[in-house]
């Protein structure tokens, strides 16, 4: 699940920063285990209209734009809101495991979304990351829906320091785990943006999800 890479494509100080690579595959490897083994439905996938165009890719891959919206200071998120699914969830801040993996969520807390509290935080310069798991052997989890936003989306975060930064969704696209691409997914502009991920693509019933679902969106206002 880990490629053991070292590497960083961020301009936050090294302290704060894992291993992107790590990150990027241990992100899902406990949600996988605990997706129900039994399946009449799935979550909604994205659809091809909303990746990437070649000629709109993520500004981490080129040169850096100038900030639509200027950023906050860092502040912890405490609730993370997406109206165009139904989404209104509590954060939490999740941290690495003894390997360097991001621990998931808490299984027996379905409803709820986490954040890397060792990264960006959501709204300040830089790339924020947000997960969650999409089912649990109990049923849908708190981005069982995420596959079904659109462009154009609005994502909200609220904050301890009481603002709310509001991300519109640039793009959603979803991949294979073995061709996860970590420097598109986790790169950073300098530009206040926020990535939102989650289990998906196909399913297997011995090895769960075989890919993952990400929401690019960048901050667009701030109340």
């Amino acid at each position: 699940m880990r490629n053991g890479h070292r590497t960083s494509t961020t301009d936050e100080p090294q302290s704060r920063v894992p291993s992107l690579k790590v990150l990027a595959c241990a992100l899902f490897a406990g949600t996988v285990l605990v997706v129900n083994a039994v399946r009449d439905e799935y979550p909604p996938q994205p659809s091809p209209a909303q990746a990437w165009s070649s000629s709109a890719q993520p500004a981490s891959r080129g040169a850096p734009e100038a900030p639509a919206v200027r950023p906050l200071p860092p502040s912890d998120p405490v609730r993370l809101l997406i109206p165009a699914v139904g989404v209104n969830a509590p954060m939490t801040r999740l941290e690495l495991d003894g390997t360097g993996a991001l621990r998931p969520p808490p299984v027996d807390e379905p409803n709820l979304a986490g954040w890397y509290g060792d990264g960006t935080a959501p709204g300040a310069a830089g790339t924020a990351v947000a997960a969650g798991h999409v089912d649990t052997p109990v049923g849908r989890a708190v981005f069982y829906p995420l596959g079904a936003l659109t462009r154009g989306d609005t994502i909200e975060v609220v904050r301890e320091d009481r603002r709310t930064a509001v991300f519109t969704v640039d793009a959603v696209e979803v991949y294979d785990k073995t061709a996860f691409p970590d420097d598109k997914v986790y790169g950073s502009s300098g530009r206040a943006e926020l990535r939102v991920i989650t289990c998906g693509g196909g399913y297997s019933r011995k090895t769960g999800y075989e890919g993952n679902v990400v929401v690019y969106a960048t901050l667009s206002a701030v109340r």
